[in-house]
């Protein structure tokens, strides 16, 4: 199925219209003003602003030390660049988990002050009074469920999530829950094939996998993984597009040499 360029601005609604017509989600991170740009230029669907920006952006080895105030700054750059995705962001470890009104107002803060369209937070229903605060105010939420970064220190590894049974049967509830509570659509990461199949079957919102199979609504992936930015970082389920990280290495060493060798400049590049 091509992409639909008569749309002018994806909504939730559209997400929701996509998954009744059986035609799939793209979805990819992004956390500055060029990404989201480019993203956007190739008819991306979603562009979230993920926490994984601590990551990528920053080099931490979780998700847990960003900040909301640096959030909102990543998706400030993100929404000028997109005119066309929907434009989904990430609300940060300890802006939500324990206080329902802590969770409304970071909520709000990030929409305000940022201009995105919706917000996205992991868990179940430990935090349905939490989602339910936010959504009760108008603020359209994404859930995550599965493996959720912002958990790790709990897990104690990155591995696949709900291959047993109570787990499995814990994360198909957890799913109808977000629904219930108005959730838009939910992130399932990490988690055996078939289940994201089953939950999506059994949800009427847009399901959206990450290294949990074909059988989800659509797919996200982190724009750096699948540009080949991070060669170092090799996870069975992402796809890599391109090679960049060697290209630019490359392009820089060649610079680098021209630089030394006084190549450049040379008498056309200067004035």
């Amino acid at each position: 199925m091509s992409v639909n360029k008569e749309i002018k601005r994806i909504t939730t609604e559209t997400l929701r219209k996509m998954k009744v017509d059986g035609e799939k989600i793209s979805m990819l991170t992004a956390y500055d003003y060029t990404m989201s740009l480019l993203a956007d230029k190739a008819n991306l669907d979603a562009i979230l602003v993920g926490d994984s920006a601590a990551n990528v952006m920053a080099g931490h080895e979780t998700t847990l030390p960003i900040t909301l105030d640096q959030m909102i700054y990543h998706a400030q750059c993100v929404v000028r660049g997109a005119k066309r995705s929907l434009v989904v962001v990430d609300l940060p470890f300890g802006t939500y988990q324990s206080d329902p009104q802590k969770a409304l107002e970071s909520a709000v803060r990030i929409m305000k002050e940022s201009g995105a369209h919706a917000i996205k937070l992991e868990g179940g229903k430990e935090i349905e009074e939490s989602i339910r605060r936010i959504v009760n105010a108008g603020i359209p939420v994404m859930g995550h469920l599965g493996l959720t970064p912002q958990s790790i220190y709990q897990f104690g590894s990155y591995k696949v999530r709900a291959k047993e049974d109570a787990e499995a049967n814990k994360l198909l509830e957890d799913a109808k829950s977000l629904e219930e509570l108005g959730c838009f659509s939910v992130v399932m990461e990490k988690i055996p094939a078939e289940l994201a199949k089953k939950v999506t079957e059994a949800v009427s919102i847009p399901t959206i996998g990450i290294g949990a199979g074909n059988g989800c609504d659509g797919q996200v992936l982190v724009i750096h993984d699948m540009l080949g930015l991070n060669n170092e970082f090799k996870p069975k389920f992402v796809r890599k597009y391109l090679n960049l990280e060697d290209q630019m290495v490359q392009a820089i060493e060649q610079y680098v040499e021209d630089v030394k060798s006084s190549d450049f400049p040379n008498i056309n590049e200067q004035y």
